[in-house]
């Protein structure tokens, strides 16, 4: 799980308090926007947690290259992980050719072992649109394919992780995240084929509790 908080009024008290139930619960990384990478960082240094962060967030409308400066200025804060989210307007408008652009541009910004996932934004797509998608992270070398913002009309479904699995195989990760927040949700997109869950919830779920998903 990904310990997860984006809200942007996230203060650096509430950004501690994530990393220590991080710790506690052996999550795989803490989701922070990139201002608090720095923080984040220093009190994983020397854990297995990861620190991860979002750029081109939660839009994903940022020129290719912003994107890329982006995810290259986390790493050297500290990062080992970047959620980068998919050029949805070129995708809409079926210049896929500036999706793969977009796609490789962050890719080479964030060279192994540090980890790049793209968060399409299923709720926006048709299901052809997420498995072109799919197709093109793969292509372009990303570690995993992740559903959801959660700053959109809709988060994670079954159906959706379904879809993506089926079209990555066993070659990438598959990310739920958005309205995960309970353990009986967050056990139906792993059974679904996820690798990796976002929430803020974690502790919660990890507990074995938590609400009905709101999407």
């Amino acid at each position: 799980m990904d310990h997860t908080l984006l809200k942007p009024e996230a203060s650096a008290a509430q950004v501690e308090s994530l990393c220590r139930e991080a710790l506690a619960y052996g999550f795989a990384s803490v989701c922070v926007n990139p201002i608090w990478v720095p923080l984040a960082s220093s009190l994983l240094a020397r854990s297995p947690v990861r620190t991860c962060t979002v750029v081109g967030f939660p839009l994903g409308a940022s020129a290719a290259r912003a994107k890329a400066f982006e995810a290259g200025a986390a790493l050297e804060a500290g990062a080992g992980e970047v959620d980068m989210v998919l050029a949805l307007g070129p995708l809409k408008s079926g210049d896929w050719a500036a999706v793969a652009a977009d796609l490789r541009a962050v890719r080479a910004a964030v060279p192994a072992p540090a980890i790049l996932k793209v968060i399409l934004e299923t709720c926006l797509l048709t299901e052809p649109e997420k498995e072109r998608a799919c197709t093109l992270a793969l292509e372009a070398g990303l570690d995993f394919g992740k559903t959801s913002t959660g700053f959109s009309t809709g988060g994670a479904t079954v159906e959706d992780i379904a879809l993506m699995r089926r079209a990555v195989g066993t070659a990438m990760g598959v990310k739920a995240s958005g309205g995960i927040r309970s353990y009986e949700t967050a056990l139906a997109m792993v059974r679904a084929g996820a690798t990796r869950l976002g929430l803020s919830s974690s502790v919660s779920v990890a507990q074995g509790g938590g609400a009905t998903a709101a999407y």
